[in-house]
């Protein structure tokens, strides 16, 4: 399974961003991490396989959507009124698992990663 991320570049405070991550094969459950220099990968978003359930980390609730496409295997990931706190390579991933999980443990497949800066 290959995971491709992409989208990722300069914004401003303020504007919008949609990430995109296309995966080779397979529905299953999809998530969105980040990571930022010097900090450990957090979780950002995950969806369920029918794309019915999502869940959010509470630093951007309300702000980002994901959604996800299964006819075209790809998952987004909609940033909007980013601040330069979202700054960071976010990295899409795959779970196999049946329910909604937060934990880096809890994805087995991991695309390379797309860099995201806000700044003005």
């Amino acid at each position: 399974v290959q995971l491709q991320a992409s989208g990722g570049g300069l914004v401003q405070p303020g504007d919008s961003l949609r990430l995109t991550c296309v995966v080779s094969r397979g529905t299953y459950i999809m998530g969105w991490f980040r990571q930022a220099p010097g900090k450990e990968r957090e979780f950002v978003a995950a969806i369920s396989r029918s794309g019915s359930s999502t869940l959010y980390a509470d630093s951007v609730k309300g702000r980002f959507t994901i959604s996800r496409d299964n006819a075209k295997n790809t998952v987004y990931l909609q940033m909007n009124s980013p601040k330069p706190d979202d700054t960071a390579v976010y990295h899409c991933a795959m779970s196999p698992n049946w329910n909604l999980g937060q934990s880096t443990h809890e994805y087995d497949y991991w695309g390379q990663g797309t860099q995201v800066t806000v700044s003005s």
